[in-house]
């Protein structure tokens, strides 16, 4: 196919055309480009090009036209400014649309504007008072995380504002991968964002359990109580494993999957593409399965991280890494035989520099199989005979770093037409200052000095079906006792199945306790043996939901936490459903969580249920793998 695929990534001359609109529709102003990426057809001409392709009609005549979705700031003579958000039709050289946002709506942050932090703090007076009010051992020096303001206070302007955790960082050692976190100041500079000022330094509490909220309890020298914690090689005061032996992937004959152009994978029976953009990283679409549609579009929507501390300024320490950062922009540049194993394709993605000049960030996706344990088997007890089959995978992954935290996102294709989303996380706690001694409700000393605050991390994935085609509706399905009866449960052991469709948007929650699941049905085409439609399911993870008072800002900005599951209708409007799926780890840390995290990960899975005739994993092949070798006294390994 010569002309780009519909999902493509933007390619490199047409951002360049689409960024030289935005600046010929804006004679003689400034711009400041802050994202661009495609701008995904719509759902109705997306499927009339899909149909045809699945059909072997790959024709540029259907294809949807080529559309740059664009997020810039124009500045004005005056030192005003507008944000604005365009569409730009690639072929006809055209702006097709635009919305001009006043202050009450901010766009993401950039690294950009993270760079001028610390160039603003460097230059700002009364940071340097402030920090040079600290007696600061010899060596160290001030640095500092930038991070989103969290949710304005009633009393505040609407101001474009940011703000920063500070550190002292030992630089006496010369590396500058010394953990700088474990040595937290008790201040919070606030700049605003457009005048590039320092605005005011928040003071912040460092007092324990007895103390309340109280803010001058600390000392001048807040980094004295505080250990340096190193975490990497070179800097730890223990000695690394010496007793780790060679853990090797091999395949040679090489991987069992292919990537064509526009990213399009091909695996065992699976057929999808893969996309990427600022906001969500990694999406896929138009997954097929067998030569049948299974979901036209899957992503993580959002993640929030409210931390529980409720002294101010704590109360606005909430992140949403999708909508304030981007899991694209945060995106790693991911490295061979340590991110993924075996044989792996690597992906790139092409985004934008403030000037709106391409720029190209390296395998920021890895593709690769992976050995899962057992898939099937049974022994047959009378000859002894077992049937067994590895339960292999093909992982599509990539990782983000936001300051302190990663993230490890992987979508996980199965030979039994199953699919689930992975997501870990790992990194260093986002840690504050505590007074010598002292413990807190609010978090636990996980250093000297190091009081890691309570918090939670809520995701939200979201999951646009299309079981055998569209038109799909969502059930929700429910075990339930029943009582004992004599004439329907003579003996009490019979429980019955309920399932009820969901006929309008609405949110629900999980319930273990009823076994709820979730599924996607197509009540158009019913399963030939059980006579019930074709369905994919899913069970809610019955993580806690968000805890803040549903009075607060930090709750009344994350309305998707309220609950585990959302159905609602597409918004372009037709019948189609899309669903949300909300689950969280709630994070009250531990002292083995410092200096870095072990990782902590949740799964949530897509399973075919009375999608296929049989098991669709009964054609997987066992096999013997001859690189295995036992283990004993006299043998070596």
């Amino acid at each position: 196919m010569a002309f780009p695929h519909p999902l493509d990534q933007l390619r490199e001359p047409e951002i360049l055309i689409a960024r030289d609109v935005v600046i010929q529709a804006w004679p003689g102003e400034t711009i400041h480009f802050r994202s661009m990426y495609l701008q995904e057809p719509s759902k109705s001409s997306l499927k009339r090009f899909l149909e045809a392709e699945h059909a072997g009609n790959q024709d540029a005549a259907l294809c949807p036209p080529r559309t740059a979705f664009m997020q810039y700031d124009v500045l004005h003579a005056d030192k005003t400014y507008e944000y604005v958000e365009s569409t730009v039709d690639i072929a006809l050289k055209k702006e097709l649309d635009r919305e001009i946002f006043d202050c009450t709506r901010q766009a993401p942050l950039t690294m950009e504007e993270m760079k001028w932090f610390y160039e603003v703090c460097n230059a700002s007076p009364i940071f340097q008072e402030a920090v040079a009010k600290f007696k600061l051992p010899e060596g160290y020096q001030v640095e500092i995380d930038p991070w989103p303001y969290g949710g304005l206070d009633p009393k505040d302007p609407d101001i474009r504002y940011i703000q920063a955790l500070c550190f002292a960082k030992d630089h006496r050692n010369g590396n500058l991968d010394s953990n700088h976190y474990s040595h937290p100041l008790p201040i919070i500079p606030v700049m605003d964002i457009h005048k590039k000022e320092i605005i005011r330094i928040d003071k912040l509490a460092t007092g324990g359990t007895d103390d309340g909220i109280a803010y001058d309890t600390y000392s001048l020298s807040p980094a004295d109580h505080c250990r340096a914690s190193e975490y990497i090689p070179e800097l730890m005061d223990i000695k690394l494993r010496t007793d780790l032996k060679p853990l090797n992937v091999i395949q040679p004959d090489g991987p069992s999957f292919k990537v064509g152009n526009g990213n399009l994978v091909e695996w065992q029976k699976w057929r999808f593409r893969v996309g990427f953009n600022p906001r969500e990283g990694v999406t896929i679409h138009d997954v097929h399965y067998d030569g049948r549609s299974t979901f036209y579009r899957l992503s993580i929507s959002e993640m929030t991280v409210p931390y529980g501390d409720p002294r101010p300024p704590f109360h606005r320490k909430q992140a949403f890494d999708f909508g304030d950062g981007g899991a694209g922009r945060a995106a790693n540049n991911l490295s061979l035989g340590c991110d993924c194993l075996g044989a792996i394709k690597y992906l790139d993605f092409v985004s934008i520099d403030p000037s709106g000049n391409p720029s190209v960030s390296r395998n920021v996706i890895c593709i690769h199989e992976q050995d899962s344990g057992i898939g099937w088997k049974h022994t047959n007890f009378r000859t002894d005979r077992a049937v067994v089959t590895r339960y292999r995978e093909l992982v599509v992954q990539f990782v983000i770093t936001l300051a302190n935290y990663e993230y490890i996102f992987a979508y996980k294709f199965d030979q039994a037409g199953a699919i689930t989303l992975e997501t870990r996380a790992t990194g260093i706690l986002s840690v504050v200052n505590i007074d010598p001694g002292k413990t807190s409700p609010w978090g636990n000393v996980v250093s000297p000095g190091a009081l890691a605050q309570n918090h939670q991390h809520i995701f939200c994935a979201r999951i646009d079906p299309a079981i055998d085609g569209d038109n799909n509706t969502v059930f929700r399905e429910q075990s339930l006792p029943m009582a004992l009866d004599p004439k329907t449960n003579p003996y009490g052991n019979g429980y019955k199945v309920v399932s009820e469709p969901v006929t309008k948007s609405t949110g629900f929650n999980a319930s273990p306790e009823n076994n709820l699941i979730v599924k996607i049905s197509n009540t158009n085409i019913l399963n030939p043996i059980s006579g019930k439609p074709v369905s994919y399911k899913f069970t809610p993870p019955p993580t806690q939901l968000i805890l803040a008072d549903p009075r607060s800002i930090v709750a009344q900005r994350a309305q998707f936490a309220k609950h585990h599951v959302w159905a609602t209708a597409y918004k372009d409007p037709n019948s189609d459903v899309v669903l949300w799926s909300v689950f969280a780890f709630t994070h009250n840390p531990r002292v083995e969580d410092w200096p870095v995290m072990p990782m902590e990960k949740i799964e949530l899975q897509f399973r075919p249920a009375d999608f296929f005739n049989r098991s669709p994993a009964l054609d997987v092949p066992g096999s013997q793998n001859m690189t295995s070798v036992r283990v004993g006294e006299d043998e070596c390994c």
